[in-house]
């Protein structure tokens, strides 16, 4: 028995740091940049200036992803109940002929930029996308209170939303 707590506390200790959420975006991360959808590049960190003060819901999704349109209308809910909330919709569609016509025919509601590098930018691999749609939520002052839910209607986001 003695033998199988000590092995526990070990593999514990070498999975403990790895496992933690980070707080703060890198400055790659922040410096990253989006394109608009009037064709301009816009860093990362002018995006969530624009919003400071507010909570920022954050949405990787593309219109590819049968996940992420069956995933709308719980968009659609969440924003209806939260409306003071800035939502950015960050697109890892191919070509941005999808990406706009996908916000289009799903009446996609936000702010939206298309990952021109995708999973490959510095974004990507700050956030280490595995899946999509994927959401985060930053806070009022910018911190990542959310790294990783692949539900919009996730308790943690709704918990956070509400305090």
């Amino acid at each position: 028995m003695k033998k199988i707590v000590y092995l526990l506390v070990i593999l514990l200790s070498f999975t403990g740091c790895d496992a933690q959420t980070p707080e703060k975006f890198t400055e790659a991360a922040l410096n990253d940049e989006f394109l608009s959808l009037s064709g301009q590049s816009v860093a990362l960190k002018d995006i969530l200036k624009a919003h400071e003060g507010k909570d920022i819901v954050v949405e990787i999704w593309a219109s590819w992803c049968s996940d992420c349109i069956k995933g709308m209308p719980k968009v659609k809910a969440l924003q209806a109940k939260h409306k003071d909330v800035a939502y950015i919709f960050l697109s890892l569609d191919r070509k941005i002929s999808a990406w706009k016509n996908g916000i289009e025919k799903y009446e996609v509601e936000g702010e939206h930029y298309f990952l021109e590098q995708g999973k490959k930018s510095a974004f990507g691999e700050f956030v280490n996308i595995d899946w999509i749609p994927r959401y985060m939520v930053v806070d009022a002052a910018g911190n990542i209170k959310l790294f990783k839910a692949v539900e919009a209607d996730d308790q943690n986001i709704e918990h956070i939303l509400n305090n």
